[in-house]
């Protein structure tokens, strides 16, 4: 079982940054995929960025060239570093993990409890 605590959300202006961090535990092995989702009130949950182990990234067209995704395999974590803010990406923000058990790709999902986003106008 993976847990995935979250930092680094918070109260920023427009145009800001900041920077989340999700650190994973309970596995001794390097987690397949890391990233972020985020959700908005009144709206579904999306994709905000993906990493896998090998450094292949997923990104939101809404995100491209404003936020940046990375992470430390020997410690499972992530970090989501959030430029040129909009009010738009007001949001709470979770730690998304998944592991994959087999070439079919099975596998489990994880998520953290969230983190608050909110971007002031």
């Amino acid at each position: 079982q993976v847990q995935l605590v979250e930092s680094g959300g918070g109260l920023v202006q427009a145009g800001g940054s900041l920077r989340l961090s999700c650190a994973g535990s309970g596995t001794r092995f390097s987690i397949d995929v890391m990233g972020w989702f985020r959700q908005a009130p009144g709206n579904q949950r999306e994709l905000v960025a993906t990493m896998r182990d090998g450094g292949t990234t997923n990104y939101a067209d809404s995100v491209k060239g404003r936020f940046s995704i990375s992470r430390d395999n020997a410690k499972n974590t992530v970090y989501l570093q959030m430029n040129s803010l909009k009010p738009e990406d007001t949001a709470v923000y979770y730690c998304y993990a998944r592991r994959i058990f087999n070439v079919e790709g099975s596998g489990a999902d994880y998520w953290g409890q969230g983190t608050q986003v909110t971007v002031s106008s």
